[in-house]
């Protein structure tokens, strides 16, 4: 088997670890049209073992869009170097997105109704709880050789915009941990309104700090209405994701995603937000900052220029 190479380099260590990366190393954008990669020909198990050379985390989402094989996991495990991280994406049925029913597990997707099944798109409420249980259950295993080999950083649960501070939605994060009871988790809302009063933002921050949950940081476009709010609601991971600022192309769903988080972050603005990033990392015993503007080169560029700031000016 051929090793791996060495971890990429963190911008902290110690007792505060600070990790940047890209949440993707596989987009078609960066694989076919920049540079980055060495080779274009190079397989998909090269091109891990390149990245995880180069930055020491990156973020799973082709789990958003169907749900991972076991030993799929065990792959992306085994190709990496000790240290490394994955933040795991959660599967669309398992955060109220639309989902596609080919995506489910054909046994889950033949106990469909007939009607249900010739839909376009399914959601949670589609299935029979027993087959909801099920859903859940073989998506915690598919991610145990990631967790037990210690490179599961969290699950990542993305809730839509749809998705607000409601007494059923609040009852479905308290239920997270139960689900996933030795994962470290992480929240990311993108209704404004569970941080739109003060009042909100303490009443939000407080429920996931109560239940161990990480509270997912973001830096997006400014017509999404998400608070730039940098919170620690864990002490073992502080988290934040960059989605680039381009107001343009942040509701349009007829693009791609690299093409809807197409926005190179400029050294200034990365630098303005280093210091409340630092801030916040001397909290948590762990920290991920994820950059999601996955078009081309641009959130491995990102990730390695944040990286550099951090290091030489930490405060």
């Amino acid at each position: 088997m051929t090793q791996a190479n060495e971890l990429g380099a963190p911008a902290w260590t110690g007792e505060h670890t600070v990790l940047t990366g890209s949440c993707s190393w596989t987009d078609k954008t960066l694989v076919e049209d920049a540079d980055w990669y060495p080779k274009r020909t190079m397989s998909a198990e090269e091109r891990l073992r390149y990245y995880s050379g180069q930055s020491p985390l990156t973020e799973i989402d082709s789990t958003y869009y169907a749900p991972p094989a076991e030993q799929q996991a065990a792959l992306w495990t085994e190709r990496t170097p000790d240290g490394f991280r994955f933040d795991v994406k959660a599967y669309s049925l398992l955060t109220g997105h639309p989902t596609r029913p080919r995506s489910l597990w054909r046994d889950l997707r033949e106990g469909l109704d007939p009607e249900v099944a010739e839909k376009r798109n399914v959601y949670a409420k589609h299935l029979d709880p027993e087959a909801m249980d099920e859903a859940w259950r073989r998506f915690e295993a598919a991610l145990r050789p990631m967790h037990e080999a210690g490179k599961l950083g969290a699950v990542l649960f993305q809730y839509p915009p749809w998705f607000g501070p409601r007494r059923e939605n609040r009852a479905e994060i308290e239920a997270l941990r139960e689900r996933l009871p030795d994962y470290g988790i992480s929240v990311e809302f993108r209704s404004p309104r569970w941080l739109e009063s003060e009042r909100d933002r303490e009443r939000t921050l407080g429920m996931l700090s109560d239940l161990g949950l990480v509270f997912v940081s973001v830096d997006a476009p400014e017509i999404s209405g998400l608070l730039r709010l940098m919170a620690v609601t864990n002490p073992d991971l502080f988290m934040v994701r960059f989605h680039g600022r381009s107001d343009g192309t942040w509701k349009d769903t007829s693009r791609s995603a690299a093409e809807r988080f197409r926005y190179l972050y400029s050294a200034e603005e990365l630098k303005e937000l280093a210091p409340s990033i630092a801030e916040h990392a001397a909290e948590a015993r762990e920290t991920h900052l994820l950059m999601n503007n996955c078009y081309r080169d641009y959130s491995v560029r990102n990730a390695a220029q944040l990286r550099d700031l951090l290091a030489h000016d930490p405060d």
